[in-house]
């Protein structure tokens, strides 16, 4: 797969935003073998694991399993940086990105999109397809609305309101985050830019 200069110097902005903007850091306890890859053997003060995200080249089959339980493909961005590399769920201020752990394919990624059955069944019919949360505790997911597909296949971000899904099985769009995925990235790399975080 051949990245052209624009697409790898967003994704290396985009990656290199996390740092910025979260601490970066796993608690001990439970961590599974794919998170502990991530980690440096560094700790902080404390005690919690300091990670990194990796570049791990995965072959674009390993889209084919996750593509077959989604009402449509991901955006071409997300597509790149999920079969570029792999990370622990980061907090990027406005919203957190749910981890894409190591492993031979992608089912870590599919396993945390689906990890809550009550937002998947209601998400996917609705053509929204999650691939993150609120920031810090918000448990709303930030989505992919699959119905505003642009020429470029790329999808508004929409964060959707978890407890009217729960409660009364409605979507409700709280905000748009982003007109596209790719303008969400040049967002976040911007926002890391102005951060004061070390």
């Amino acid at each position: 797969m051949k990245i052209r200069d624009y697409e790898q110097k967003l994704l290396k902005g985009y990656i290199g935003a996390f740092a910025k903007l979260d601490e970066m850091a796993l608690i001990d306890h439970g961590l599974s073998l794919p998170e502990l890859q991530l980690t440096t053997g560094e700790v902080d003060q404390y005690d919690r694991k300091i990670w990194r995200p990796m570049q791990i080249q995965t072959d674009p089959s390993a889209l084919e399993p996750v593509y077959a339980k989604l009402p449509a493909r991901f955006p071409p961005f997300y597509e790149l940086l999920v079969l570029s590399y792999r990370w622990a769920e980061v907090d990027l201020q406005s919203y957190r990105l749910l981890a894409n752990p190591p492993g031979p394919d992608l089912s870590g990624l599919l396993g945390k999109m689906t990890g809550d059955p009550g937002l998947w069944s209601a998400l996917i019919p609705a053509g929204l397809i999650q691939f993150g949360r609120g920031p810090d505790v918000d448990y709303d997911p930030v989505c992919f609305d699959v119905r505003s597909r642009s020429k470029r296949r790329d999808y508004r971000i929409v964060k959707i309101d978890h407890e009217e899904i729960l409660c009364h099985n409605r979507i409700k769009i709280i905000s748009e985050l982003a007109p596209s995925f790719e303008v969400l990235m040049l967002n976040t790399i911007e926002q890391a830019g102005s951060s004061r975080q070390v």
